[in-house]
């Protein structure tokens, strides 16, 4: 009997090993798989649209157990807009060699994004490849400067709902609009990126960041009409650091405060980066009047180099363009806990530091320290001006500090 029993857990214990094997063989066997887009139609000719062969590309990568990678090769690839949607059954890449091109004509795209991600966790773009947003002949249709309802043109790339993920070695130029968007985001990563437009073109801003969280920004250059980077309602625990920015409008946190239901920024970093003949360098701005009492607060600005940038360091919460608002209009968006730690160099303003506060909601806890702010022309020396705001300098402050 007792020979019986050993016998069997032999043979069950076999068993089981022959069932692990087999499990292992098998997802083995699926194994990293690259899905050309050539396989499913796809022509680099720059005139065929590749829409409908990229979308069966990703479908079958997206739904393949192993590694997957949809692969673009070298070439243009005309492609009018398109989503690319998840969940997929486990990492994905998606490698641009080539060129992806977009239409011309704006009416074309029949979304606000040329090229969306949306619900995909693990995803990487990579492979050194340009998304060109052909934004020429657009760039003309935008009357947003003068007419508040103006035409929202199609964003270059957008990532909704994208977890732990990462985009690197992607040029994008001439978007329509703005160039990367991302809306409830977590845990990505974007490095070695490089985002350019003309400094007149308008709107295109470089990346634009709303409801996300524990993003890292770093290694990359942005030169655009717009912010390089605008940081919005609802994000949090974002760190900034290598960028190189201009032309544009500096790095930007808002507008914030212009409608009811948005959330507080908080915990942002921007550091080691240089900013070359932007019209502002960090700046945080808010709507008065604003609709939300949201809270700005634990920000750091460090090490930061200003070359010819018109407002080095700047808050603004009279934030109101094209006249829209009344002169006696006030914010409602607390500002606290921010520093301006180690910046320097040359701003082609006199007031070099402007930190013009709401006075129903002044800023508090506001750092300066560090900081060697130059204006060379006949209306030298650089001044500071303080609206409503309280806080503290340390070590050398030039202009004076007007805290």
């Amino acid at each position: 009997m007792a020979n019986t029993v050993c016998g069997l857990t032999l043979i069950l214990f076999i068993a089981s090993l022959a069932s692990g094997v087999s499990a292992a063989a098998s997802a083995a066997s699926a194994g990293r798989k690259i899905f050309d887009v050539r396989s499913y139609g796809a022509r680099g000719d720059g005139k065929t649209d590749n829409a409908i062969a990229f979308t069966k590309a990703w479908k079958d990568a997206c739904q393949w157990k192993g590694n997957a990678r949809v692969f673009v090769p070298f070439g243009t690839f005309y492609l009018g807009g398109v989503t690319f949607s998840g969940p997929c059954q486990s990492r994905i890449s998606f490698i641009i060699k080539g060129t992806l091109l977009a239409p011309k004509d704006a009416n074309v795209i029949k979304q606000d994004t040329w090229i969306v991600f949306k619900y995909v966790d693990y995803l990487t773009i990579s492979g050194g490849g340009t998304l060109d947003g052909q934004g020429t002949n657009a760039w003309r249709l935008n009357d947003c400067s003068r007419n508040p309802s103006c035409r929202q043109l199609p964003m270059n790339i957008g990532f909704q709902f994208v977890r732990f993920s990462r985009i690197s070695r992607i040029k994008s130029i001439n978007s329509k609009m703005g160039h990367f968007n991302f809306f409830a985001v977590e845990h990505f990563e974007i490095t070695r990126v490089s985002i350019s437009a003309p400094g007149d073109s308008p709107n295109t801003d470089g990346i634009k960041i709303g409801s996300s969280h524990h993003m890292k920004i770093h290694d990359v250059y942005i030169g655009t009409g717009d912010d390089c980077i605008a940081i919005l309602s609802g994000t949090t625990n974002l760190d900034i650091y290598g960028v190189k920015c201009g032309p544009g409008h500096g790095i930007s946190v808002g507008s914030l405060g212009r409608f009811k239901d948005e959330k507080s920024v908080y915990g942002i970093s921007v550091r080691d980066s240089v900013f070359t003949g932007t019209s502002n360098g960090v700046r945080i701005k808010t709507w008065a009047p604003s609709a939300s009492r949201n809270t700005v607060s634990n920000f750091v600005f460090q090490n930061l180099q200003m070359i010819n940038v018109g407002n080095p360091i700047i808050i603004d919460q009279q934030y109101c363009p094209n006249n829209q608002c009344s002169k006696k209009s006030h914010s409602q968006v607390q500002i606290v806990n921010v520093k301006f730690n180690n910046i320097w160099g040359t701003s082609t303003d006199k007031v070099a530091v402007k930190l013009q506060c709401s006075d129903m909601a002044p800023c508090k806890d506001v750092e300066l320290a560090g900081i060697n702010l130059v204006h060379r022309g006949l209306d030298s020396p650089a001044t500071a001006l303080c609206e409503n705001v309280s806080g503290w300098t340390r070590g050398k402050i030039s202009p004076p500090s007007c805290i």
